[in-house]
């Protein structure tokens, strides 16, 4: 099972600009590789006796004329330029399969990035050898035990990281939930989460709507700096670093939920939301967009996969919030406005969200039992989801 470990770096100036020149070069190197390819499959199709472009063979041709044309590409690590064609190739291959768009041309400032192979880097504590720059000390150090695969290093904001990634044993390293059970979990734009045990409900960050007002500050401000000046780049770098903060609170907020409930609980129900339909409510946009439903919908599974548990996911048409949880009555309608109501069958009155909740633990049950025969008796789940880069708690905490 492979686990990304995304780490901080500290770096001095020298460091630094090493770091802006290997991500530029692997930038350049992908945008030419992708100049490179339009133009020789155009070729190709009109001749199909000329050689189709790869990301190999364009490997190849960069080799050859980088020593003359591109000397500068020398200053880096040879993993920039190399590594960043063959991202292209994964990226044609999704295009040609249907998986993505066709691959767009990087942009300096944007997602600054390179990649290291595994036989180009060395890990000592809380420190990484680069290549052509020598240590590179760490905010902390791996926490993964096992084989490492490779290393991604990117800019946020002013700010270098590191992502590790580990190939671990396909056993759990994290202990398994603690079995309390099957739980429903209902999101929302008021509450990030109400849970069907009963306990309070979650309550989310709202980042983006805390930070708004200064947000807008700083991009007016940046809006009325000369292109080019030096005021200008400051504030771009202060815009930069406060969408770091909002999404850094976020993440944050997304993280301390999902361990919480996945160390808990080994059965987790929850909605197969329609993300992207309901960001057309021009009313309620902004505030599911804060709430990041699909990033958390993802911890939660690859999470929950690690500890040997179970996400059941109910289909994007159950009624959860219309079903009475105790007589199982299906309203007509109820209007997103309606927060209680009562149950014209058995008379029970219901809050929306924890009736909502109560029906996902019911369906969560009702789907491990169809499956495994008795609730709860699936003892060999895996996880189905590639976990990506997140952060995770530090060992001394899994046995509280």
């Amino acid at each position: 099972m492979l686990i990304a470990h995304k780490i901080a770096l500290d770096l001095n100036n020298v460091q630094a600009t090493y770091m802006a020149r290997a991500s530029g070069t692997a930038r350049f190197a992908y945008n030419w590789a992708l100049s490179e390819w339009s133009r020789q499959y155009e070729a190709w199709k009109a001749d199909n006796s000329l050689i189709k472009p790869s990301q190999m063979s364009l490997r190849r041709q960069l080799n050859a004329l980088k020593r003359e044309q591109f000397p500068w590409m020398l200053e880096v690590t040879k993993c920039a330029p190399q590594l960043a064609i063959i991202q292209l190739g994964q990226a044609f291959q999704n295009f040609f399969a249907g998986r993505a768009r066709y691959p767009q041309f990087r942009k300096k400032g944007v997602h600054d990035r390179f990649s290291l192979s595994n036989d180009q880097f060395r890990i000592d504590g809380s420190r990484i050898r680069i290549p052509n720059l020598g240590w590179v000390c760490m905010r902390e150090a791996l926490r993964f035990s096992g084989k490492i695969m490779s290393a991604n290093i990117s800019r946020v904001a002013d700010r270098w990281f590191v992502s590790i990634t580990v190939d671990v044993p396909d056993s759990s390293h994290l202990p398994e939930a603690k079995n309390q059970g099957v739980v429903g979990i209902d999101l929302g734009v008021s509450a990030l989460a109400t849970l069907s045990t009963g306990e309070p409900p979650v309550a989310g960050p709202k980042a983006h709507k805390a930070l708004l007002g200064r947000l807008r500050r700083v991009s007016r401000s940046l809006s009325r700096k000369q292109k080019g000046s030096a005021n200008r780049n400051k504030e771009k770098h202060k815009l930069a670093r406060l969408h770091a903060r909002i999404a850094n609170i976020r993440s944050d907020a997304m993280h301390k939920f999902t361990s919480d409930v996945t160390r808990r609980f080994h059965t987790l129900g929850i909605e197969d939301l329609n993300v992207r339909g309901m960001i057309k409510n021009r009313y309620l946009a902004r505030s599911i967009a804060d709430m990041s439903f699909f990033e958390l919908r993802r911890q939660l599974e690859y999470k929950s996969g690690m500890r040997g548990g179970l996400v059941i996911v109910a289909d994007r048409f159950y009624p959860s919030s219309k079903l009475c949880s105790d007589c199982g009555y299906k309203l007509d309608k109820l209007p997103l406005s309606v927060r209680y109501w009562k149950c014209p069958a058995c008379g029970e009155e219901h809050n929306r969200d924890e009736n909502a909740a109560s029906n996902l633990k019911n369906y969560a049950v009702s789907s491990t039992v169809s499956v495994c025969g008795e609730e709860g008796s699936d003892s060999g789940r895996k996880t189905r989801v590639k976990p990506s880069s997140a952060k995770q708690e530090v060992s001394a905490r899994f046995d509280q």
